[in-house]
């Protein structure tokens, strides 16, 4: 029933930002729980079952990730040879020219996600053992792009349509929580930490008390983002997060 409540979220995720419509410098727009619906949806059927463990939040896909495989920090060979899926992508309506969309065929390499999932795979060993334990999930689903191929970040949005994505994100970031029940909630950076706290400090008021409780009893850390242009990240990230996590008391 986890998996299935997470698949329904993240449908009508993508249903709401299909919908919104974001001004420049953002030129194009990629959804990829569209247009690799398929590996984002066995993602979820396969490792989103459990519940009671760690949730780990990024912000949005890369562009050599969760914009090419569909699942969050989805470095290709990572989702392919250690998870085991690999799904059909089709291309966007309108694709940018220097941004394509090539799937699981794409050659190149998404750092963060291939420091993420390394270390995962460092330290629990198969893919099975780390997400007995943890769980990944994105906060945004959109890739923004400008005229230059540029990413775009959604920190950096307009007041007017930030609000307009994080209500939609925040409404399935609740609806996520709610469903995997985590023990803990570890934002990926300072833009995730603070949808976190945001989501839960302030539940809507028709939650279920046995849905409060759930979020009472999570408790909520950061740990540093794995993206090459943070120079903490790269003066090693992995030992950076297993330290934040061993102080926290995270996995003991």
């Amino acid at each position: 029933m986890t998996a299935s409540a997470l698949i329904a979220a993240a449908r009508q995720l993508s249903s709401e930002v299909s919908q919104l419509r974001f001004s420049p410098p953002v030129t194009h727009v990629y959804n990829p729980l569209d247009y690799a619906w398929a590996a984002h949806e066995t993602y979820l059927r396969r490792f989103g079952a459990a519940t009671g463990r760690v949730v780990f939040l990024g912000m949005n896909p890369g562009p050599y990730g969760m914009m090419q495989t569909g699942v969050p920090f989805g470095e290709v060979a990572a989702v392919r040879d250690w998870m085991g899926i690999e799904a059909p992508v089709v291309r966007p309506a309108t694709e940018h020219p220097r941004r394509a969309i090539q799937g699981f065929a794409c050659t190149r390499s998404e750092v963060s996600g291939r420091r993420l999932w390394g270390w995962a795979q460092a330290r629990f060993g198969s893919a099975d053992a780390f997400f007995e334990r943890g769980f990944v999930l994105n906060y945004c689903p959109l890739v923004f792009l400008e005229a230059s191929g540029r990413n775009f970040t959604p920190d950096k949005l307009p007041a007017a349509e930030a609000a307009a994505l994080r209500r939609a994100c925040d409404a399935h970031l609740l609806r996520a929580l709610v469903a995997l029940a985590p023990v803990w909630a570890i934002g990926i950076g300072g833009f995730a930490l603070k949808r976190l706290q945001a989501v839960c400090q302030t539940p809507p008021d028709d939650l279920s008390t046995p849905e409060r409780s759930r979020l009472s009893a999570m408790r909520i850390g950061q740990i540093l983002h794995p993206s090459p242009a943070s120079p903490a990240a790269n003066r090693g990230w992995p030992q950076a997060v297993d330290s934040t996590l061993s102080q926290l008391g995270v996995f003991e």
